[in-house]
C-alpha cells in the first residue's frame, strides 16, 4: 500500500488506516477477541500501518485489544488513541462527561500507555473539545507529554477552525480527525482550507457513512439496541429512504467501473486531498480486503464530477449524531 504524509507534521502512514472501535463496542456486542487480533495483524500484512482506537471504546477494552494485537510489530505501526472523557467508575459504557483538564490528560495518557503495551502514543487526539478548558491548556498539556516522550504527535477530533488555530499556535497539531464522507461533507466548508494552510493532516472517520454508503442497507434494516445507529437520526427509516438517492447513484457509477459502492466511496475520499487518510472500520476480513482495494481505484475527472454533483444536490436527511452529541461538534 502507498503511504501518505499527515500534512507537514512528519508523520507518515498508510493511505488507508483501520478504525478499530466497532471491534469492541458501538455497533453491537464485542466481537471475538482472538478473531479481532488476527484481523488487526492481517491488516498490517496487507499494508495498513495506522490503527485508531480510544479510551472510551469499550471502554478501555479496545485499547487493550489493539495493544495486544500490535505488540509484536509495535515499531512498524502508528497507534492513535484519544482522551477527553470522564469514565464511569462503576464500569458503565456511557462516559460521565467531557474532561480535558491537564492533570486528567496526563493520567489518561499513562493509563493508555499501559493498555496499549507501548512506550509512546504516536498520535494523541482530544476526542471532543471541552468548553470548560481553554484549548491552549490542552495543547500545553499534550506538549509536555511530547517532551516527556510519552506522546509523539498531538491531534484534535471534531474541532472547529478557531480551536484548531489556537491549539496549533501553542503546540503543532499533526492531524484533525472528523467524520467525512459523501454524506458528511461539512469539513469542506472551512476546515479543509484551514488544515491546508497550517499543514495539518486530516483523518476521515466513517468514510462509508457508518456502513450506509456500502449499499447493503435498506430503510427496513434493523439495528439492535446495542447498536448506536438505532438512535441516530440519519438511520431512521424515513431518513434512510430519502438518503437512498445517494447510494443508488454510487451503485450505478460503481457498476460501470466494476467496483463496489464501498470502494467507490473510499476512493472518493482519497481523491479529495493527498493528505486525507480514511480509516474505515470493519470486523470482517472480506470487508477489509474490499476497503484496502479502494486504494487502487483511480477516478476520472468526469466520474468525480458526477459523484460530486449528485452528492451536492442530495439533501441528506437527519443529523449525523443525536442532539446532545451534536453540541460537542465543531467547537
Amino acid at each position: 500500500m502507498k503511504m501518505r504524509a499527515l500534512g507537514r507534521s512528519g508523520l507518515i502512514v498508510s493511505e488507508i488506516g483501520l478504525g478499530c472501535m466497532g471491534m469492541s463496542s458501538i455497533y453491537g456486542p464485542p466481537k471475538d477477541k482472538g478473531e479481532m487480533i488476527a484481523l488487526i495483524r492481517y491488516a498490517f500484512e496487507r499494508g495498513v500501518t495506522l490503527f485508531d482506537t480510544a479510551e472510551i471504546y469499550g471502554p478501555k477494552v479496545n485499547e487493550e485489544l489493539v495493544g495486544e494485537a500490535l505488540e509484536p510489530i509495535r515499531s512498524k505501526v502508528v497507534i492513535a488513541t484519544k482522551f477527553g472523557y470522564d469514565l464511569d467508575p462503576n464500569g458503565g459504557q456511557v462516559p460521565l462527561g467531557l474532561n480535558s483538564r491537564p492533570e486528567h490528560i496526563k493520567k489518561t495518557a499513562d493509563a493508555s500507555l499501559k493498555r496499549l503495551r507501548t512506550y509512546s502514543i504516536d498520535l494523541f487526539y482530544q476526542h471532543r473539545v471541552d468548553p470548560s478548558v481553554p484549548i491552549e491548556d490542552v495543547a500545553g498539556a499534550v506538549g509536555e507529554l511530547v517532551k516527556a516522550g510519552k506522546v509523539r504527535y498531538f491531534g484534535l477530533s471534531e474541532a472547529g477552525a478557531d480551536t484548531i488555530r489556537r491549539a496549533h499556535a501553542v503546540h503543532p497539531v499533526a492531524a484533525l480527525q472528523t467524520e467525512y464522507s459523501l454524506w458528511a461533507r461539512e469539513p469542506e466548508y472551512e476546515l479543509l482550507a484551514v488544515l491546508d494552510e497550517l499543514g495539518i493532516g486530516f483523518v476521515a472517520y466513517s468514510p462509508l457513512g457508518r456502513g450506509f454508503l456500502a449499499g447493503s442497507m435498506t430503510p427496513d434494516s434493523n439495528f439492535g439496541n446495542d447498536d448506536f445507529r438505532s438512535v441516530l437520526p440519519r438511520f431512521q427509516p424515513d431518513a434512510m429512504r430519502k438518503n437512498m438517492v445517494l447510494v443508488n447513484t454510487l451503485k450505478q457509477v460503481a457498476a460501470t467501473k466494476g467496483v463496489t459502492p464501498a470502494q467507490l466511496a473510499i476512493a472518493w475520499v482519497l481523491a479529495e486531498r493527498p493528505w486525507i487518510i480514511p480509516i474505515p472500520g470493519t470486523t470482517k476480513q472480506s470487508r477489509l480486503d474490499e476497503n484496502i482495494q479502494a486504494a487502487d481505484i483511480s477516478l476520472s475527472a468526469e466520474e468525480l464530477r458526477i459523484i460530486n454533483l449528485v452528492s451536492s444536490a442530495t439533501q441528506i436527511e437527519g443529523d449525523r449524531y443525536y442532539a446532545s452529541e451534536m453540541e460537542n461538534l465543531n467547537r
